[in-house]
Formats: structure tokens, sequence, C-alpha cells
């Protein structure tokens, strides 16, 4: 707790001046001093230290060379105090105690007096004195006790720090399997009833914004987005062969990451681009700016775009590189909205700004049989309840386009200049016309982008099995049941995608078709 959270808490010693709060005696009826009484007599002293001058000049008894002898941490000098306090034994005593002491017992860690003073002394402040002058021996103690017994004490320390070092191991291991266990439980909750929200990103807990933006803070996920080069290659290109659209401007980059995209805009012609990210990758993302000489126009801030305060009122254009798994999972496109909404012009642009998702028929038999027929028969046990908690997990992989065995099906179209939340959670219908004798044994789901607003050369890319592959792949939603199709022949259905309501960041993707309903999470 600190000072401030002290005064909250305790407002009425703002009243009370530090003298006079200091001098008060409990009756209010002026000034009192503190009253210390000996160890071993009845004198009275204001302080611990004098009282411990006292015993050492009139009852030999040093609390520096007891401290020392016997390592006494701040537990075993209040059971010393508190043993002396009750037992009354004569100061020669301490002299001849040697190996077990006889305060070291559970019973003198109650005081006689809860108020006693040198219960209060901070036994550390002896070690501190101690430290680089040694205390002399005692007498009849010899150099090799003492230093036994500050070794002692120094094992002891370092075996409780190791002891309460694995305590704390093991409760955050257990801590993190509970929480794991919980998350599980409750998304795979959502994929059983069905139940989503729509409900924005801000909803979520600090902890798990941490956990995401954690991620994010790892070189390793920017060297593959910066090495996919027809994400990173797209933008470059949309910029350099557009710089009309950019010269001069104001451009916000949500979700800068190692500031990529700001230098595209600044060397288009921007005349200011302000970097926002809330990953510790910002920082690695200013010394990049600074050491390309872009320092002077680029300014980066670590922060939620939903929580910082730019350097202007209002931007001409906002480009972000949003996009995650299916189009829409991670929902930063939130984010971009919100950004919009907030600081964009009138007669501003957000890019990109026209995004499809799409949906192909697969026939890979082979692929069927290793996610879901491998549990009827696994090393000659059955283990079909598996099936149950690997169906409505959507993989996220690279499709041999060879496999594909129907035309696409355009399900969503988002044109980010004014697509609103609520928009981002959508139910549509779907047809794909077959192309092969087959089996379909499976749903995928991928996305097109593109750069068109003002633009005198048009850019585009996509993350079709059919295209270049990209760190997006391709999401691969596996049928319980394959069904049995031919040339010419016309899948219908329906798809709904929503955030799931326990992490809006994944999501939940329900798919309709030939009256069989399954539904799947993105997580």
């Amino acid at each position: 707790m600190d000072n401030e959270d002290e005064i909250d808490e305790f407002p009425e010693l703002l009243d009370v001046d530090d003298e006079a709060w200091w001098d008060w005696d409990e009756e209010g009826n002026g000034k009192s001093k503190l009253q210390v009484r000996c160890l071993f007599c009845d004198r009275l002293f204001q302080s611990a230290q004098d009282t411990f001058c006292h015993c050492a000049s009139e009852h030999q008894f040093n609390i520096k060379q007891i401290v020392h002898k016997h390592g006494l941490d701040c537990y075993r000098y209040i059971k010393l105090v508190n043993f002396i306090r009750i037992t009354n034994p004569p100061a020669e005593l301490f002299m001849s105690i040697d190996g077990e002491c006889p305060w070291d017992k559970e019973e003198y860690m109650k005081p006689s007096s809860a108020d006693d003073p040198l219960l209060q002394f901070d036994v550390d402040e002896i070690w501190e004195d101690l430290e680089g002058q040694p205390c002399p021996p005692a007498e009849g103690q010899d150099e090799r006790c003492v230093q036994a017994a500050h070794c002692h004490r120094l094992e002891e320390a370092e075996k409780k720090a190791e002891q309460a070092g694995a305590a704390v191991g093991r409760v955050m291991e257990d801590l993190h399997k509970m929480r794991q266990y919980v998350q599980d439980f409750v998304i795979n909750a959502d994929v059983r009833t069905g139940t989503s929200t729509t409900n924005a990103i801000a909803d979520l807990r600090e902890e798990e914004e941490s956990l995401y933006f954690s991620s994010y803070g790892h070189y390793g996920i920017h060297e593959e987005m910066l090495k996919d080069k027809v994400r990173t290659e797209s933008y470059r290109d949309f910029m350099y062969h557009n710089p009309h659209i950019f010269k001069d401007k104001v451009i916000l980059d949500v979700g800068c990451g190692t500031g990529i995209l700001s230098m595209f805009a600044a060397r288009a012609g921007a005349k200011h681009v302000i970097g926002v990210d809330q990953s510790e990758i910002i920082y690695q993302a200013m010394d990049i700016v600074r050491e390309n000489g872009l320092d002077d126009v680029i300014t980066l801030i670590r922060g939620r775009i939903e929580h910082v305060d730019l350097p202007v009122p209002k931007v001409d254009l906002i480009v972000s590189e949003w996009m995650g798994y299916f189009l829409l999972f991670e929902s930063m496109l939130d984010s971009v909205i919100y950004a919009r909404d907030k600081y964009l012009k009138e007669d501003g642009a957000v890019y990109p700004d026209i995004c499809t998702i799409s949906l192909v028929a697969v026939g890979d038999r082979k692929k069927h049989e290793e996610r879901v027929a491998f549990w009827d028969d696994v090393y000659g046990f059955k283990m079909s309840c598996m099936k149950k908690v690997v169906l409505p997990e959507a993989v996220v992989e690279v499709l041999d386009p060879d496999t594909l065995i129907s035309e696409c099906s355009v399900i969503k179209t988002i044109d980010c200049n004014t697509a609103r939340m609520s928009d981002l959670d959508f139910s549509s219908e779907y047809s794909l016309r077959i192309t092969k004798d087959q089996e379909c044994v499976a749903i995928s789901g991928y996305f097109d982008v593109s750069f068109e607003r003002n633009c005198n050369r048009k850019v585009t890319f996509s993350s079709s099995p059919l295209s270049t592959t990209t760190h997006w792949k391709q999401t691969v939603f596996i049928l319980e049941h394959p069904i049995s199709v031919k040339k010419g022949d016309v899948l219908r259905g329906r798809i709904t995608c929503c955030k799931n309501r326990k992490d809006p960041r994944s999501l939940i993707i329900t798919i309709l078709i030939n009256d069989t309903k399954q539904t799947y999470s993105l997580q």
C-alpha cells in the first residue's frame, strides 16, 4: 500500500499535524515519552537502543552478540524477548547457552505484554550494523563458533527462500491448470449450447487482454507476418502505387507492430503517421523507426486505441493489418471501427476497405480418417468419445487445392468504411456447386482483401487454397459424417458466425448442411 492509499483509507490523519500526533498521549492530556523497561531490572528508558546499552553495561547482556551467535531472525528475536519477560532468567544464563536455545518454542511467540516496545524493534538493524564490522566474540566463545552461527543463519534463510519459491511455483502451476480448465470448459460450453454475444472486446478482463497482447510482444509472430510476402507486399504496393492518397496526410496505424505499415506510409508521402500498439514490440518499433531516420514523421504510442489519447484530434486515413483466421478471429476489427468512429475525418478512409469471407467444399477422405475415424480404433482400443472433443474444434491448416470439390461461395462482405461492430456477428445462406464426384468431408473458409477506394491502382490478395499460401492458411470445419456428392450437385445450408461470449476474441461458428447442424470453436 502506498502513501496515497494510506491517506485515502485514514483521512482523519490529515487533521493532525506530525508533531502533535507523535506527542499526544492516550488520554490527550499532554506529551508522553516512550517507556522501555529493561529485560533484567525495572529501569525505564526512552528507546530500545538505550535499553540494550544498559543491558550490556549493567547486566553483561550484549544483544548483538546474542543475535550474532544464535543467528536470530525477527521471529526468534521475538521469542527471546518474550522468554526473558516470562521466565525472568538471570543475564548470566545467556553466556553459557550453546546449541539448542530454550526460547525456541512456539509458546514464546505470545507476549506477556502486547505493547512491549522491544517487540517492535527491527532485529535487521543489528545485522546491518554487523555487516563489515564483525561483533567480537563473547567470553568463552571463539570466532569459529560465531562464523558457524552466521553461516547457519544464512543457510536457514536460503532454505526458507527455496521452500517458498517452490511453493509459489506449485501454486502458480495449479492456478494455470485451473484457469485453463475453466477456460476450456466455458468455451466448449458455448460450443455445445451455441450461445454467444455481440458485445465488443472492451469487456475483456485485464488479465485476458494482457495474455493476448503479450503474445504479440514476441518477435516470432512478427517475423512470420513480415515474411508473409503476400500480406506485406500487398500493403506496400497499395501505398507506393497510390501516393496521391498519402501525400501530406495524417495517418493512423492501428496495431502497428514493428511499424512496417507506418514506414510504408511515411515513404509514400504522409505528413505525419501515428502508430498505436499495446504489446511490448512497440519499443522495438521505436528503434526501427529511428534506425531508418523516420522518427520526425512517425509517432509511436503504446496502449490500446480505446484507451490512448492521440496527439491530433482527427486523422485523414486509417491503415491496419487487423485480419485474423477466418478474417474475424481476434476481433481486432472492433478496434479499427472504434478508431474510425472517433478519429477519422468525414472525408477520410480506412484501408483495406473491402473484405469478403468465402466457403468451399473439401473432399479429402484421408483428412477425415486422420481427424475423426482415427478414434474408432486406437491401438486396438475404442476412443469414440474423443470425437465429441475433436469435432467442435476448427482446424487452421494449408489445404491441398486438389482436394477442393466445389466452387466457392461468398458468405460475408465487409466495407471497413461503413461496417458496425454489430455487423461482425452474422448469419448467411450459402450454395456450393460440386465440381467432382466425391465425398464432402469438410467445409473450408478463407478471405479476400481489397484496397479499392480512390485507388489509381487497386491491390487485392487472398488466403484461398488456390492462391499463394499466407500465414492465415485456411480454416477447416470437419464434418462428423461425410456426404456423398456428384458433379453438378449443390450443397445448400446456412452458416452463423459470432464472438464467443466467454472469450470475445475467439469465434463460435455453426454450419447447417443437409439438415445437419454442427457447431465449432475457433480459438
